[in-house]
């Protein structure tokens, strides 16, 4: 009688000990490895695999990754994208949240041994980038401060808002919305493309809490438009002569004007013109990682830190680390990209195209993430058949994905995005993905 070939299913505590497993265990866990181990044995006992392939059955499940998050390449020419995460940090901010993933003295005097202010470098780093700022505040996004603002300054009273800035952001969120769910009531003003410096001082009465000045981002009005700046609204008054904070939420989080986006607002002006605080994302045209800034008046900066709403929308060590290092550190990649000229890109994508036989078109790149909707960034783009589009997020192997687009039924790879020392395996993906030999 011959013997039970199951009998030669290698024990789990000995594939366990292996070389191969004991490093995957170092970075997945023992659990993980173990449930990938046996569910291979089991495979061997119905057959499907014989007692010698088990190991490599195993390790063939076992992800070569810790975090189910897949790192891309983005070649779609748009450069705060939502859907990828938006900014890609900088070198030196990577570097700030690996320094600061252990114990680090987030909220501790080195110095005294006691309690300190929490991320008082980042703060730091906002004000000197901001020097008009008197106070600043760190959340853990843009729409988080814009809640926290109004709710300290208007929760049981009125939010003056013009109806031309009811905006809905991402995923289906509306201004609305996030202002009622602060416990204050909106008052709206003007109309959907023209509101006057008239229609909110009308407005202004014993139950004001503040004036909202919304930057529309992600959409313009064009024609027959008016709209009301920071400056004509910063004197307004309730009736017992009391001042009325005014919030400008300037979405994307430029600290200062940038020529390159001249319709874009930044902290730095609607200081200057008079808001009381402004309110902004961190990673968006800011290029760091998803957070909210609060800047402005350090009295009302400080009323809305001591806001019990505060402390449930804190960051945490490593957005800190990061905006720290994105503040002072070198330019983020995120500005990068948005000044990189179709001079530039040209020979990198006619690089690119010779190497794989194909054509370079003339293409505009969007900033994304809902900033600056009507300024195209000029590049070129090399074209590539739709199939091959749809590959590349299927790489081979241990190759990367790239994220291309599909724009009226061409295939187009925009490197503005892609770091120049990256063109090589974007190559590699792309030969993979037209069936082209490798080079």
């Amino acid at each position: 009688m011959s013997e039970d070939p199951r009998r030669a299913i290698p024990r789990t505590d000995t594939l366990l000990a292996e070389p191969p497993f004991a490093t995957a265990a170092s970075r997945l866990g023992r659990t993980r490895v173990r449930a990938a181990i046996v569910a291979a044995q089991q495979r061997a006992r119905d057959g499907d695999i014989a007692p010698t392939e088990v190991a490599a059955a195993a390790l063939a499940v076992l992800p070569a990754r810790t975090s189910s998050l897949t790192p891309v390449l983005n070649a779609t020419g748009v450069v705060v994208h939502t859907n990828i995460g938006r900014a890609p940090l900088s070198p030196s901010a990577v570097e700030a949240v690996a320094d600061a993933a252990g114990y680090v003295d987030v909220e501790l005097d080195l110095t005294t041994g006691a309690r300190s202010r929490r991320g008082v470098g980042a703060l730091a780093a906002l004000l000197e980038a901001v020097p008009d700022a008197g106070g600043a505040l760190i959340v853990n996004n843009g729409a988080a401060a814009l809640v926290l603002a109004t709710t300290a300054l208007a929760a049981g009273g009125e939010v003056i808002v013009s109806r031309g800035e009811m905006i809905e952001i991402g995923d289906g969120f509306r201004l609305p919305d996030l202002i009622a769910s602060t416990g204050a009531r909106l008052r709206e003003v003007g109309t959907t493309n023209r509101t006057h410096v008239r229609d909110y001082l009308d407005a202004v009465g014993p139950d004001t809490g503040c004036i909202l000045k919304a930057h529309p981002s992600n959409f313009r009005v064009d024609g027959f438009v008016s709209s009301v700046g920071p400056a004509q609204l910063s004197g307004a008054r309730r009736p017992d002569g009391s001042p009325v904070p005014l919030v400008a939420d300037i979405g994307s989080g430029l600290l200062a004007a940038d020529p390159l986006l001249p319709d874009e607002p930044d902290a730095t002006t609607w200081l200057r013109e008079g808001a009381t605080i402004v309110t902004a994302s961190g990673d968006k045209l800011l290029g760091g990682p998803q957070a909210g800034l609060v800047l402005g008046e350090a009295e009302v900066v400080e009323r809305l830190r001591r806001h019990p709403l505060a402390r449930a929308l804190r960051v945490d060590k490593l957005t800190l680390a990061a905006l720290e290092a994105t503040v002072r550190g070198p330019v983020p990649p995120v500005t990068a990209a948005l000044h990189l000229t179709a001079e530039e890109l040209r020979p990198r994508a006619d690089r690119l195209a010779r190497a794989l036989g194909r054509e370079v078109v003339a293409v505009d790149g969007r900033v994304g993430g809902g900033g600056a909707p009507g300024v195209p960034l000029p590049g070129w783009a090399v074209e590539v058949p739709v199939p091959a589009v749809e590959r590349l997020r299927e790489p081979a192997g241990d190759g990367p994905v790239v994220l291309a687009r599909v724009d009226e039924g061409r295939g187009l790879l925009d490197l503005r995005c892609v770091p120049a020392d990256r063109d090589v395996d974007v190559e590699a993906a792309l030969r993979v993905a037209l069936d082209l030999p490798s080079s």
